[in-house]
């Protein structure tokens, strides 16, 4: 294929600049992150696939990349989500570190071990490898000393960069330390820190099993900086080009503009490039979700739904600041076949509008593929029609496959990925009303003797009529005419006759699907 300009595509733009702030480097190092508390849900994967996005891009220019993910699993265990089991134990290790509350499902070592592991575990399917980093075993090893050290020295200059944008309501009042400390006897955050020597010993004690202590910073398994002083501090310990954030960290005066002082006044470094990301909307029913149960919706639920290059096509073809929905009602039939539109652009099969549009098509869909480009382009079915297929064959995919005309071998995988993401949705989230069961051979409904005309003469356009759709639906048109039956009133009958509901898929490529035999048998009874 011709390669596409992609300086038009938001993230070939990003790594644009990332190069240009940052200089033409060796290494670039490129960050996300989030604190396992609950459910890593698809809002936070917008973030991860922004930042693998931009990072692809760069690639894309030959340049080295380090994709690093934070697990930030060393931050308070504050609040029991209402869709985990265990609510009682959960509850009982409020205030503790998350890596050190059980797995109440005692699958891994730890609550934030578990869902770390859903996201690892999901993610190579959307073609998503970064490098991930557990922040409770950096601080319960003591890597970070230094910058807690450099933090307890400048507390002063802390204190007047988080005061700078709060009213006089919300500024720091008394003692204040940037470091908080989870006590060694309890585990948890309710300590007060009491004194700094000025050198490496913090002293406290907690104020809920009273236990106090005089810890080393380059021993101490328990104390971690505040979050707002901690993100920055690992900007400086990483040397991050580019981390995007959320719209409500990247507000005016808000997280975000703090650690770009704090990474500059306080530990000597630049801030990373970034960008801000809006929120995802939920629009249909992801399958059996119980909103009683606070379930929230995944990538896994996402997958069952969308095959993975269509994930990818969501967000590549979105620029991040613009909020959208993910549709699990009719919309799903449009997205696919917006993406198949895009695919045929790409392959040359269907010209785009103009050069521009063009160009942009052809880097969304490369973007969107989980590895590389495809060697051909990838057999197309209209999903509408997948649908159909599926339901006239009771979700059997083997049967549907030969109904499909000119698949080759190696393109059946991706199509039973889709059949599989198809029956999914049909089955668990697609309005009732597009569900259909064909009627049981032979079995009769009442109908006028004209009505009964029409079906025998669209059993014998069935059998031995055009094979062509749009010959055969004139065909149909002609029925109705010579049993004196209205179009839409033939059209209703006949799916009555077939599925026995008023309305269903275009009844000429029904027939077709169906095939002549089997639709005889089933209007045998006329």
């Amino acid at each position: 294929m011709e390669q596409p300009n992609r300086a038009g595509h938001w993230a070939d733009a990003t790594a644009d600049q990332i190069i240009a702030e940052k200089g033409d480097k060796e290494l670039y190092t490129c960050a996300s992150g989030i604190t396992p508390s609950g459910t890593v849900h698809v809002g936070n994967f917008r973030e991860m696939i922004s930042v693998d996005l931009v990072v692809r891009a760069l690639r894309d220019k030959g340049k080295k990349v380090r994709f690093i993910y934070s697990w930030d699993d060393y931050d308070t265990f504050r609040k029991v989500p209402v869709n985990m089991p265990e609510q009682e134990m959960l509850s009982a290790h409020l205030r503790f570190p998350i890596t050190l509350v059980p797995d109440p499902w005692k699958r891994d070592s730890s609550y934030a071990r578990h869902h770390e592991v859903d996201v690892e575990t999901v993610l190579p399917l959307v073609g998503i490898a970064p490098e991930f980093i557990c922040q409770s075993e950096r601080y319960r090893a003591s890597r970070y000393a230094e910058g807690m050290r450099r933090a307890l020295e400048k507390r002063e200059a802390l204190k007047v960069i988080l005061d700078k944008y709060r009213d006089e309501d919300h500024k720091i009042q008394g003692e204040w330390w940037p470091i908080t400390v989870f006590c060694d006897s309890c585990n948890r955050d309710t300590t007060v820190i009491e004194a700094w020597d000025g050198d490496w010993g913090l002293s406290y004690h907690c104020e809920t099993c009273g236990h106090a202590e005089k810890l080393d910073l380059r021993k101490a398994k328990g104390a971690k900086l505040l979050w707002r002083v901690d993100w920055p501090m690992r900007w400086a310990y990483e040397g991050v080009d580019f981390e995007p954030a959320g719209k409500d960290h990247h507000s005016q005066g808000g997280s975000f503009d703090t650690a770009k002082h704090v990474v500059e006044d306080v530990y000597g470094s630049k801030p990373p490039i970034s960008f801000r990301y809006d929120f995802i909307g939920i629009k249909g029913s992801p399958g059996k979700m119980s909103s009683s149960k606070g379930k929230v919706v995944d990538l896994p639920d996402i997958l069952r739904v969308y095959q993975s290059e269509v994930v990818r096509y969501l967000f590549a073809g979105t620029r991040p600041n613009t909020e959208f929905v993910i549709s699990f009602d009719l919309d799903v039939i449009k997205i696919y076949e917006d993406y198949a539109k895009t695919e045929r652009i790409y392959w040359g099969t269907e010209a785009a509008k103009d050069e521009e549009t063009g160009l942009k098509e052809r880097r969304i869909y490369e973007l969107s593929q989980v590895g590389a480009v495809p060697e051909r382009m990838p057999y197309q079915v209209p999903f509408r029609h997948l649908c159909s297929l599926l339901q006239i064959h009771l979700g059997d995919v083997d049967r549907v496959l030969e109904a499909l005309s000119g698949i080759e071998k190696d393109q059946e995988p991706r199509m039973r990925e889709r059949c599989a993401c198809a029956w999914y949705w049909i089955t668990e989230c697609s309005p009732a009303d597009f569900r259909f069961s064909i009627r049981p051979e032979g079995e009769k409904m009442g109908v006028e003797p004209n009505e009964a005309a029409a079906l025998r003469a669209l059993r014998e356009l069935a059998m031995s009529g055009p094979r062509d759709e749009k010959l055969l639906a004139e065909a149909i048109y002609a029925v109705a005419t010579a049993n004196g039956i209205d179009s839409k009133a033939l059209f209703k009958l006949a799916y009555r006759a077939l599925i026995d509901k008023d309305q269903g898929p275009r009844l000429a490529g029904f027939l077709l699907s169906l095939g002549g035999e089997r639709v005889a048998r089933i209007l045998s009874a006329y």
